[in-house]
């Protein structure tokens, strides 16, 4: 039986008859702990999803590794989460790092708990295939798509032992739809959704589950290049406002928040029994395609 959060306060309410405001007090003052308790593992940690996914994990009570190729950002960052962030760095294109990386969660914390996956580059971005650099191709697939092949890989090592664990990848709605990016990059991520929806396959029988995050377009400073490279803008307010007006849903845009939110969700017990999905969070953008008649 599932009961409501609001209809837990009611009743909690008209128990101990407290008022509204004294409730919501309650409420509001409690701390998070979705995933107290946990280590996890972030790529791509240094800044934007990856940086905010790391800082709302240790407020949910996780300890986090942060792996990045940036020394400088990426212990910087460390240091303004606090002690809860380690940092340690990894050029993800390479799998001993990604080993590492894991290595030292084990080390410092005795097990994983959460590897999330999200280290990636924009690529060339070649607006035609025509053009195609295919030796930016095979870094872009190294790097957006190997590397999560081998986050998988060595959580899975250490994780399958206990039989427990969750992994992560940041996808995108670029994977899903053809034409919303150059093709590197929109082939890298598909390639992510696969490799996500096969080793979850292997992995459910040793109660590791395996899921991916596909966002929209976001204002971070990964979108932010990217889109300045397509379209040569740039006025970086004016970049923030062309990504956000690429948006289906009415009333609202897709905030970094949006993308860090589901990852605590898939990656807390919440979400015990979901694996091999895809949580896309891009405001129905991929639920439809219009009809475009001519005009009569």
């Amino acid at each position: 039986m599932i009961i409501s959060t609001f209809v837990c306060k009611r009743i909690w309410a008209m128990r101990g008859g407290v008022s509204h405001l004294q409730q919501q007090h309650y409420f509001s003052t409690q701390p998070a702990s979705r995933l107290a308790g946990k280590v996890a593992v972030i790529t791509g940690a240094a800044s934007g999803i990856g940086k905010a996914s790391a800082a709302e994990f240790i407020r949910h009570g996780a300890k986090v590794i942060l792996a990045d190729v940036h020394h400088e950002l990426g212990k910087a960052t460390a240091d303004e989460l606090g002690p809860a962030a380690t940092f340690v760095g990894c050029d993800v294109s390479q799998e001993p790092h990604v080993a590492a990386a894991v290595d030292l969660a084990v080390a410092k914390h005795g097990h994983l708990d959460i590897m999330f996956n999200n280290a990636g580059v924009a690529g060339s971005l070649a607006m035609s295939i025509t053009d195609l650099d295919l030796a930016d191709f095979d870094r872009t697939m190294a790097i957006n798509a190997r590397s999560v092949v081998a986050g998988i890989k060595h959580a899975a090592r250490v994780m399958v032992p206990r039989r427990a664990g969750c992994i992560l990848c940041t996808a995108s709605i670029a994977g899903v739809l053809g034409g919303i990016t150059p093709l590197v990059y929109s082939v890298s991520k598909a390639a992510v959704l696969g490799a996500a929806r096969s080793a979850a396959a292997e992995l459910s029988k040793h109660g590791v589950r395996v899921n991916c995050i596909s966002p929209h377009a976001l204002p971070t400073p990964f979108g932010i290049n990217a889109v300045k490279k397509m379209t040569a803008e740039e006025d970086v307010r004016r970049v923030k406002e062309m990504i956000e007006a690429t948006g289906e849903l009415e009333g609202t845009k897709c905030e970094v928040e949006d993308a860090v939110n589901a990852a605590v969700y898939l990656a807390s017990d919440e979400a015990k029994y979901i694996s091999g999905h895809n949580l896309v969070v891009d405001g129905g953008f991929t639920a439809c395609k219009y009809l475009r008649f001519p005009p009569p």
